[in-house]
């Protein structure tokens, strides 16, 4: 089968292309479905929550009842196929983190920014790991919102692998070396605990499926500095600094969730409600949305 995502394909890219083009949703209100219990999906729903991802690689869910059940991220998650989850070091023995602001008596999670109130800039999650522990599959469940802010900024990694090639196709072959960025190592009292990790920007999986790792923090992060690099990771800095309509903000309330293929995504600085702070829960799996 032709594949959009070969560089020297044009037809296959361009049927691709235009076919995406004419499903993207309008702006981020075409994103949210209505549900009753993310629990115990409809056939409708499901089926409308699906097809959002197949046409935007997210969808975002908001229940008419929830719960604070931290397995909800998870039993949501299983009934698209996400069962492998990604059992990072700063999440719950379930695998399932807590994405809150953290406490003093708890230092280690102090240390990184989302268990902060600060911005957090544009990412894929898990872009640090290996190729073999690719996060393909991302849920994120709203608990409790922020008083003010906490907002997410949202773009389908398949749109942005678009912009890059209409404008240069060889900013694709360049974010596609397997040393264009490296994450370097992370060390802690008793040494390397993660070992620097190199990898390109788009990739291909085995499922003919289109992948990206990226974030655009300025430190702890290493870029091939070739001009073609510099200047591809340059263009990809300026779309996500654009106003362009493929960018959808949206901030999760109480009862709605972000179900996508690991696209790309920031947020916003929030003031918390100390009788309420904002909780969400977030579940990283090696899975691929089914039948997206």
């Amino acid at each position: 089968m032709s594949s959009p995502y070969d560089i020297n394909n044009l037809s296959a890219y361009q049927r691709w292309r235009e076919q995406k083009l004419e499903q993207a949703p309008a702006q981020a209100s075409d994103l949210i479905v209505e549900v009753n219990d993310p629990l115990k999906l409809s056939g409708s729903e499901h089926a409308a929550l699906l097809a959002l991802c197949r046409r935007s690689n997210m969808v975002i869910y908001a229940a008419r009842q929830h719960s604070a059940d931290k397995n909800i991220a998870r039993k949501v998650g299983s009934q698209f196929g996400l069962e492998n989850l990604d059992a990072n070091w700063l999440a719950g023995e379930d695998g399932i983190s807590e994405i809150k602001v953290s406490s003093a008596s708890d230092p280690s999670r102090q240390a990184y920014i989302p268990y902060t109130n600060k911005p957090i800039k544009w990412h894929t999650d898990g872009y640090y790991n290996t190729t073999e522990h690719r996060i393909r599959g991302m849920l994120l469940h709203c608990v409790h919102s922020a008083a003010a802010g906490g907002e997410n900024r949202l773009m389908d990694h398949e749109m942005v692998y678009m912009q890059m090639r209409d404008e240069n196709p060889e900013f694709i072959r360049a974010l596609s070396a397997p040393d264009v960025m490296t994450i370097p190592a992370r060390t802690d009292d008793d040494g390397v605990a993660r070992a620097a990790q190199s990898g390109p920007v788009f990739s291909v999986d085995g499922q003919g499926k289109l992948h990206m790792r990226y974030t655009a923090r300025t430190r702890s992060i290493e870029w091939k500095q070739d001009e073609l690099s510099r200047a591809a990771v340059a263009f990809l800095e300026q779309l996500l600094a654009s106003d362009s309509p493929y960018i959808y903000q949206a901030r999760l309330e109480s009862g709605m969730g972000l179900l996508c293929n690991n696209v790309l995504h920031d947020r916003s600085a929030f003031n918390d409600n100390p009788d309420s702070p904002r909780l969400l829960y977030r579940a990283r799996y090696y899975d691929r949305i089914a039948g997206s």
